[in-house]
């Protein structure tokens, strides 16, 4: 069977056909706002992929986030905000225009003059932007810890930062000692703000060791799934469960999983 051959501009025709009158029900029935969870599930999913170097998955879990992109582009098209096109047509110009050491005339950059030509270009046009607050950018729904690296990344480029690493973890131990003072007061809004100021503080030791918080939590976690389903295959292999294990064995347990690791 030979299949059609779909490129970016079939996509398109498809998703304006789906958006039409007499297109699918459901399409039609969306909204900005009920496709905000199917983008962020989609982008978590492509995430995953990367993570994994699953090149097939990645291949269609990255299609599906570009789905995403063309449906709420539609929608904004239907509604006369701007048309599908506009997309690229924008990217394109802002990509063009960031690297002028490949489309102009400047050239033989490294990569770390890249970064700062990068930044000194977003700072010029941000004192263009309806935007007057160096952090209003940083979007809100970005996952917490990644909105935290980026609020201080920025913060830190504008000269609001420690000297060094050491100052950062001065910071953390004076943060976890009012995490200590408020947890033994009692009063739990003040014990979560202790503790978000600790995490916040973690962050930024992070972003000055230049280690990303996010993907270093992220592989502590997978890294806790695998050995945690391992110590769970252990128990059911000997025809038990964590029902049937003290807290010490399992410890004992556990331990045994993390040498095998």
């Amino acid at each position: 069977m030979t299949h059609p051959k779909y490129g970016f501009a079939e996509c398109v025709e498809i998703i304006r056909r789906l958006r039409s009158e007499n297109g699918c029900p459901w399409d039609n029935e969306q909204t900005i706002h009920s496709l905000r969870k199917y983008f962020l599930e989609e982008t978590y999913e492509a995430l995953d992929a990367m993570d994994r170097m699953d090149y097939a998955d990645m291949k269609e879990e990255l299609g599906d986030v570009l789905w995403e992109v063309l449906f709420v582009a539609r929608i904004a098209e239907q509604e006369g905000q701007f048309a599908m096109e506009d997309i690229a047509q924008v990217l394109g110009e802002k990509m063009v225009r960031r690297h002028p050491h490949i489309f102009g005339e400047e050239a033989n950059l490294t990569s770390e003059e890249v970064v700062q030509q990068w930044d000194a270009m977003k700072k010029v046009e941000r004192r263009t932007d309806k935007t007057h607050h160096i952090l209003d950018k940083v979007p809100e729904s970005l996952p917490s810890v990644l909105r935290a690296f980026r609020i201080s990344e920025r913060a830190a480029k504008a000269g609001f930062d420690w000297d060094n690493p050491a100052q950062v973890l001065d910071k953390m131990h004076e943060e976890l000692d009012e995490v200590a003072q408020a947890q033994a007061g009692g009063d739990p809004d003040e014990l979560e703000e202790e503790f978000g100021d600790l995490m916040f503080a973690m962050v930024n030791y992070a972003r000055h060791l230049h280690v990303s918080p996010e993907d270093a939590l992220r592989r502590a976690t997978a890294k806790f799934i695998r050995r945690f389903s391992r110590l769970e295959d252990s128990l059911h292999a000997a025809g038990e469960d964590f029902a049937g294990k003290t807290l010490d064995e399992l410890e004992a347990l556990w331990r045994r999983t993390k040498d095998a690791s």
